[in-house]
């Protein structure tokens, strides 16, 4: 079991440091699987690339919302309205970011969560765009606009991570 996970880490690694999509469904999601398990420590290597390479390994609509700062429209993502057990992890590089047990339905349009995955996986950053002043979310190990946080959500944390459905890709527990 220890080998196989060593394995698919090994894999992992030379999966982050390439450029070229995935082939299939099914080696996005034997990747997005390895890269699901806990990281040693607390410390992240970051990824990263250029823009042609992040262009290359994203879908137009995910490299618009997670490397230009965009939004998908609300109710239309697959993630919105989504019950499964698992972890949603980032599209670009795949951190565990969030758990399903903390998602809710916040009536938005968008995936909400009330806490990440593990204190340091999404950073926060002030965001004055557009005349507000708001916290953008962005993935600790890539720097992927994932969304913005809000201090409307329940408890206990009070916060709603409103993430845009594109910038995730789910695993099943």
């Amino acid at each position: 079991m220890i080998f196989l996970a060593l394995l698919a880490f090994t894999q992992l690694l030379g999966a982050c440091n390439t450029s070229a999509p995935a082939t299939s469904r099914q080696n996005a999601e034997t990747v997005q699987a390895a890269v699901a398990m806990p990281m040693d420590g607390d410390s992240i290597k970051p990824v990263i690339k250029t823009k042609a390479e992040w262009k290359a390994q994203l879908t137009s609509e995910q490299y618009e919302i997670m490397r230009e700062g965009g939004t998908e429209r609300a109710f239309t993502g697959k993630y919105w309205d989504y019950h499964e057990n698992g972890t949603f992890v980032c599209a670009a590089c795949g951190l565990p970011l969030f758990s399903s047990t903390t998602k809710f339905d916040s009536g938005t349009g968008w995936p909400s969560f009330w806490k990440p995955i593990k204190e340091g996986y999404v950073k926060e950053i002030t965001d004055e765009s557009y005349g507000m002043k708001r916290t953008e979310v962005v993935c600790a190990r890539c720097g992927g606009h994932l969304g913005h946080v809000f201090d409307d959500g329940p408890k206990p944390t009070g916060l709603r991570y409103c993430i845009n459905s594109p910038c995730l890709s789910f695993v099943k527990n």
